[in-house]
């Protein structure tokens, strides 16, 4: 036991002592995760607009005045002509036209209705589609205020309601993502890069003529970056509660516990991959494009899983990334408990046996 503390003492030396490796292992994570958190988000807001008002009368004024006071608009300029529309759109200096017919308020009091025309740049169909649900929205709002003392024929009325996130931020869904993002690239890099570099500097030798075991010399490799793993854990944890607003509904214990379950599984990603490479910079690029993309694309916080064809749908099973985003999202935003996410530990736990036994059968005690 004292040889395998003086491993370890010896690796918590090699990382306070290289400023670069202290960088990537505090410093990036938290960089990243104030970075992504406020950065990937699929609200749309401040989004410029222009109104064409051909009716100028009260409840256009009031309308146009609740479009601007919204959060998502910003009114840019009012037009006057149909030629316009295009020309602003073309220059990119508008997103949305809001164009109000003449007499509107005569027709929507005489006559209980008035139209109401909403153009937008669609170049980009998904802002497109979400500011006209803004718009419609925000004029929904009024009308509703508007007619309510009013005896409406055959009026269907659709309530709705946003369960666990009622202001539908960004950030519930992006920060999930973003802490399996960090945490499985630093653990899988950092881990992967020591290994080799121990190889190329040839003290990797030296350590395996020791009278210690090769699992031991490898786990006491490993257990720095668990441990160093816990502040960047912590530290996520506290800039999404207090900077980014995202609370935790679930157990604390349970999501830390989970959270050291899916960083042991990055570590051992490191160490298998670590038993194959043969230089730091291979080791580097297995980890970051290996590992990035999946990550990104098939964990399902960029993407939605469902959506996608049945080969990737079967490829993103074996992306832990996956896994731990649906444990983080049921836990810290829905506020489930064990009972909810047993099937997801346990596929967690698979992995990481999986890996770690994969990785020991791949070290090579010999490196002649």
């Amino acid at each position: 036991m004292k040889q395998f503390l003086s491993f370890v003492k010896k690796e918590f030396h090699h990382i306070f002592r290289d400023v670069r490796t202290m960088f990537i292992l505090l410093a990036m994570p938290v960089a990243q995760i104030i970075i992504f958190g406020f950065a990937l988000t699929n609200e749309v807001k401040n989004s410029k607009i222009a109104v064409w008002d051909q009716s100028v009368d009260a409840a256009t004024a009031s309308l146009v005045s609740e479009l601007e006071a919204s959060r998502y608009f910003e009114l840019e300029q009012a037009i006057h002509t149909p030629g316009e529309i295009e020309t602003i759109f073309k220059k990119g200096e508008v997103k949305l036209v809001v164009i109000f017919p003449p007499h509107f308020n005569e027709d929507l009091q005489h006559f209980n209705k008035a139209q109401v025309q909403l153009i937008a740049d669609a170049s980009d169909p998904n802002v497109a589609n979400t500011l006209t649900n803004y718009a419609s929205a925000i004029i929904l709002d009024y009308q509703n205020r508007i007619t309510q003392n009013r005896k409406m024929p055959y009026t269907i009325t659709t309530e709705m309601r946003m369960l666990y996130n009622p202001e539908l931020k960004g950030a519930y869904n992006f920060v999930p993502g973003v802490m399996a993002m960090v945490l499985l690239l630093v653990c899988t890099m950092m881990t992967a890069i020591t290994i080799v570099r121990e190889k190329e500097m040839g003290t990797m030798e030296v350590m395996l003529v020791s009278p210690m075991k090769p699992f031991r010399i490898v786990l006491a490799k490993a257990v720095p970056y668990l441990l160093l793993s816990s502040v960047n854990i912590a530290s996520i944890l506290l800039l999404s509660k207090y900077v980014l607003d995202v609370p935790i509904n679930g157990s604390l214990l349970l999501l830390i516990g989970e959270s050291f379950l899916f960083t042991l599984v990055s570590l051992a990603l490191g160490l298998l991959i670590s038993s194959g490479a043969e230089s730091q910079q291979t080791a580097m690029f297995i980890s970051l494009v290996g590992m990035f993309l999946p990550t990104v694309m098939l964990s399902g916080f960029m993407f939605p899983v469902e959506n996608m064809p049945l080969p990737l749908r079967t490829v993103s099973n074996i992306v832990p990334a996956k896994w731990y985003y649906i444990i983080v999202k049921s836990v810290m935003i829905k506020g489930t408990g064990l009972h909810t996410v047993w099937k997801e530990t346990l596929v967690l736990a698979g992995m990481l046996v999986f890996f770690l036994g994969l990785a020991m059968r791949n070290f090579k005690i010999r490196l002649a």
